[in-house]
């Protein structure tokens, strides 16, 4: 007995099924005329507001739906046989399916299981790694006010660093890109005092620590000394300000209110010759600062050294080599003779003078990105900051680990300490400024959106610890510096 191919069925499948379909179109045709007769009859007994014409033509159009419907149902039906003819089939042949099912299903079984251990262990690996990060992001329940008490405007480009004077009378000092620094009465934000000396951006100040007298880093490659005397306005009745929680205030607009260039103070005195003017760099002064005592002042520059000066005599007495690339900041010990500089090289540096005869110096590399300031405490710490999105903070007593690490969501510029309070300000990027203590808990954010706070990437922060009104000042690159009054809970402050 000859057997049929599967080609063969398959196409005598579809001579029936085409054959099937014909036999219904033509029984559905052959009764065509009776169900018009009907249709006629109808249209005569019912009434209807329609002409005759039009409900007949409504009638055909309905009739051919039907008979689609018809046609449809059919070849569904026949679809139907179809599929429980291969579920038979397969029913017949189903002990070879159901063992490969079997054997699949224990595969798949031993392959979940090590799949959920896997899982299991990379679920407990990625909680230990990020607790700390998380908890760099939690806020305390206590949380810190911060109120917006001054701003200080006058520069024409953004402000760079900032500093506060350590004696009498205390006034504010501002770093800008615009070739002056500039002196500002606390109490009521206006300008004392314009130095004009530099002929390039002036990237940094700091006060001398007894005298009053400001050294400035520019970039025309040199560091200038300049004597200053100011007198300070009388106080006018501070604003009343509400107090505002510093955690999560909502930015409301990103647009840049102060775009406009900003009119200097016309009133102002200035100066424009320096008293004493440092020269022996080859590249950008990026910073400066005063050695303890005030006779000697260490400078940082893009051409990779830092140097040692006696301000007496404006000698070069070392220059300190070791760093691959650029120089970002230099801070001085506020009791020793030591020195840290931090470079673009992902390092900083510990120079130590307290022996005339060894001058030691320590590498440490404790971040991925540019380290951007590293600044001493009262004690015996060391916190650096950097574009890698940390703050490290280091014990000077064994600096190969920090003691605590701040994981941040944007890059670090020029971070500074609280000497009373202990407290690293942290200015970002992305225009926010956060407050950590030293074992890395987060303390608070200040104020920042469309009526407060800065609108453009922060540069710098400085404490001042002898005034009461403010005291946090901020500075950004929005040509603006902002002072803050902290008001940090008793029980924050000890622990």
């Amino acid at each position: 007995m000859p057997v049929e191919s599967g080609s063969s069925a398959a196409a005598r499948q579809a001579k029936q099924k085409r054959k099937s379909h014909s036999l219904s179109i033509r029984r559905t045709n052959s009764t065509e005329q009776d169900r018009s007769g009907l249709q006629r009859d109808m249209l005569e007994g019912q009434d209807s507001k329609l002409p005759l014409s039009l409900r007949s033509n409504l009638l055909d159009l309905f009739s051919q739906i039907e008979r689609e419907f018809e046609n449809l149902y059919i070849e569904n039906l026949e679809l139907r046989r179809e599929i429980e003819t291969l579920n038979d089939r397969l029913a017949a042949e189903g002990q070879t399916f159901e063992g490969a099912d079997l054997a699949k299903g224990a595969l798949k079984t031993k392959a979940s299981h090590s799949t959920s251990q896997l899982s299991q262990k990379l679920k407990t690996t990625y909680k230990a790694s990020t607790s700390k990060i998380v908890s760099s992001f939690k806020a305390t329940t206590s949380r810190a006010v911060c109120q917006l008490v001054k701003e200080y405007v006058g520069h024409r480009d953004g402000i760079w660093d900032l500093s506060v004077t350590r004696t009498q009378p205390v006034v504010l000092g501002t770093a800008s890109a615009d070739h002056s620094a500039m002196l500002w009465s606390i109490e009521t934000g206006k300008c004392l005092l314009k130095y004009m000396g530099h002929q390039g951006s002036v990237n940094s100040i700091k006060f001398h620590p007894t005298e009053q007298m400001a050294l400035t880093a520019s970039g025309d490659q040199t560091a200038h000394i300049w004597r200053y005397m100011v007198q300070l306005p009388t106080p006018q009745p501070v604003a009343d300000i509400s107090q505002t929680p510093c955690e999560d205030d909502v930015d409301f607009s990103d647009k840049d209110e102060a775009d406009g260039e900003a009119e200097g103070p016309n009133d102002c005195p200035s100066i424009r010759v320096a008293t004493t003017t440092l020269r022996s760099h080859q590249g950008v002064v990026i910073a400066a600062d005063w050695l303890v005592g005030g006779k000697q002042v260490v400078t940082a520059s893009w051409d990779r050294a830092a140097n040692l000066y006696d301000v007496e005599t404006s000698e070069l007495v070392h220059s300190l080599t070791g760093h691959d690339q650029e120089l970002t900041h230099c801070c001085t010990h506020p009791t020793q003779r030591l020195v840290v500089t931090s470079s673009r090289d992902t390092t900083f540096r510990l120079w130590d003078f307290r022996d005339p005869s060894i001058h030691s110096v320590n590498v440490f590399q404790g971040h991925t990105d540019t380290v951007t300031s590293a600044v001493f405490t009262m004690g015996d710490n060391v916190v650096s900051g950097s574009d890698d999105r940390t703050v490290k903070v280091w014990d000077l007593k064994n600096m190969r680990s920090p003691i605590a690490t701040i994981r941040t969501d944007s890059a670090v510029n020029r971070i500074s300490v609280s000497v009373n309070q202990k407290i690293i300000a942290l200015p970002h990027d992305n225009r926010q400024v956060r407050l950590f203590d030293m074992s890395g808990v987060r303390l608070a954010r200040l104020p920042r959106s469309n009526r407060q706070g800065h609108r453009r990437m922060v540069c710098c922060s400085a404490w001042c610890e002898d005034n009461t009104t403010c005291n946090l000042f901020t500075c950004g690159f929005d040509r603006q510096a902002i002072g803050w009054n902290i008001n940090i809970p008793a029980l924050l402050q000890e622990k």
